[in-house]
């Protein structure tokens, strides 16, 4: 999915919305699972800054194309 946005993002913007819940819902699944003990700080911390960080960008990305008509093709 990530691929395909990346090759039309006008025309999948709607899956952005998808791949941010995706990526943020990671980052609260995985501090769970650091809250209850059961992963350990460096995976953690690797997972939620890689996911936090690419969530940012999805989010950046989706409203840096808001009002953007895709082409007729």
């Amino acid at each position: 999915g990530f691929l395909l946005i990346e090759a039309d993002p006008i025309r999948f913007r709607p899956m952005m919305a998808v791949a941010m819940v995706e990526k943020f819902g990671y980052v609260g699944s995985i501090a769970v699972l650091y809250g209850r003990g059961r992963l350990v700080w460096g995976d953690f911390t690797l997972g939620a800054v890689a996911d936090l960080v690419l969530g940012a960008l999805f989010l950046a990305a989706f409203l840096s194309i808001r009002g953007v008509k895709p082409d007729n093709r």
